[in-house]
C-alpha cells in the first residue's frame, strides 16, 4: 500500500534493494537489518518510509522471531530530527498508516522499543531526539510502560569463584523450570511479569514466558543452571543462552523464601561462568530500571550499563 499525502508518500520498502535508502536515518540496528530479512526476522512489507521529495522524513520498522506470520515489537521508529515542528506528525501518520497494514485487525499492536544512550535526558539533542519518538508512538495511542537497563559484561572482568554456600546442576526437565519460575513470579519486581499477573496466574505467566521466549533459543539447554543449598533445596535458577545475536543472561531467579541473602550475586556469577567458558566476546542482559536489587547485583558484578531501553505498548486494538 501507498499513501499519499500532498508531498508525502508513506510507503514499505520493495525489498533489500532499498535498504540503503531506508538506512538513510541513522541508527545502531542499521547494520541488521539485511541479515534480519535473510533470516525471516523482518519482512519487506514491515518496513515503511515517509518520504518527502525522496528523501526519507521518518521510518518505522517491525521485527519478529524468525518465521513468525506476525511482528513481535516495533523497534524503528524514526524521525529526520531536522527540527521542523511537522516531523512528529509526519512520524505518527507513517506509524497510523503502517499499522493499519501491519497488525491484523482487531488484535493488540506489539509494542514498542526504543534504545537510548544512558544519559538520554541530559543532552538536550539526544532527550529532545527520544521525546519526539515518543511523543508520534503517544499519537497513536501508545503509553510509557517501564524503561530499562541494558547491561554488558566483557571478558577480562573478574568472575568471583563460587563460595560454598550454593551448588548448581543443569534443569533436569521444564516442569522442574516452570514451577520456580512460577515461585519467582511472587513479588516480582519486573513490569512485564506484573503486567502478566493483572491478567493470568503465576503459572500461566510462567508458562507463557517460557514457551514465548526459553524454549525458542537454540542454545544447550545444559547451560541452564538450578541453584541448591547443601540441603538440596531449590533457591533459584539462571538461564546463560544466545538470542541468535549475542550471548545472554535470559533470565535469573531467586524464589520468595531465598530474598535477601545475597544469592542473586552467586547465581549470575554461574551464568557468567557457563558462558565465559565458551570464549564469548561479551554477555548482555536486561532489566528494568526500577528493579534497583537486580541492577545492582550486575554493576557489583562489573556488568556495564550500555544503554537504556524505553517500552511503550498499545492497551488494545487500534
Amino acid at each position: 500500500m501507498t499513501s499519499q499525502h500532498d508531498d508525502l508518500t508513506i510507503r514499505p520498502i520493495t525489498g533489500p534493494d532499498e535498504l540503503d535508502l531506508f538506512n538513510q536515518l541513522p541508527y545502531q540496528l542499521n547494520g541488521e537489518l539485511a541479515d534480519d530479512l535473510d533470516h525471516g526476522h523482518r519482512q519487506p512489507g514491515w518496513l515503511w518510509i515517509a518520504l518527502r521529495s525522496g528523501r526519507p522524513a521518518a521510518r518505522a520498522a517491525w521485527w519478529a522471531r524468525a518465521d513468525n506470520e506476525y511482528p513481535d515489537a516495533l523497534d524503528i521508529l524514526d524521525l529526520d530530527d531536522s527540527g521542523r515542528p511537522e516531523t512528529v506528525d509526519i512520524a505518527a501518520r507513517l506509524l497510523s498508516t503502517a499499522m493499519a497494514e501491519v497488525v491484523p485487525e482487531g488484535t493488540q499492536p506489539p509494542y514498542f522499543l526504543r534504545f537510548v544512550d544512558p544519559d538520554w535526558r541530559e543532552a538536550p539533542a539526544t532527550r529532545q531526539a527520544t521525546e519526539d519518538r515518543m511523543a508520534a508512538a503517544a499519537q497513536t495511542g501508545a503509553r510509557l510502560f517501564v524503561e530499562r537497563l541494558r547491561l554488558e559484561w566483557r571478558p577480562g572482568t573478574p568472575v568471583p569463584a563460587p563460595t560454598g554456600r550454593l551448588s548448581f546442576r543443569p534443569v533436569t526437565d521444564p516442569d522442574e523450570l516452570l514451577a520456580l519460575m512460577t515461585e519467582v513470579m511472587d513479588g516480582t519486581l519486573d513490569a512485564h511479569s506484573r503486567n502478566d499477573l493483572t491478567r493470568m496466574s503465576p503459572r500461566e505467566a510462567a508458562a507463557r514466558h517460557y514457551h514465548d521466549e526459553l524454549a525458542l533459543y537454540s542454545t544447550p539447554r545444559d547451560w541452564w543452571r538450578i541453584a541448591e543449598l547443601p540441603s538440596g533445596e531449590p533457591v533459584g535458577f539462571v538461564i546463560p543462552a544466545h538470542n541468535g545475536y549475542n550471548p545472554i543472561i535470559a533470565y535469573l531467579g531467586v524464589i520468595p523464601a531465598h530474598r535477601g541473602h545475597g544469592y542473586i550475586a552467586e547465581i549470575l556469577a554461574e551464568g557468567t561462568r557457563v558462558l565465559a567458558a565458551q570464549a564469548v566476546p561479551l554477555i548482555k542482559a536486561s532489566t528494568d530500571l526500577s528493579n534497583v536489587p537486580m541492577a545492582a547485583a550486575f554493576h557489583r558484578a562489573g556488568w556495564v550499563t550500555t544503554g537504556h531501553q524505553i517500552d511503550m505498548t498499545w492497551d488494545g486494538p487500534l
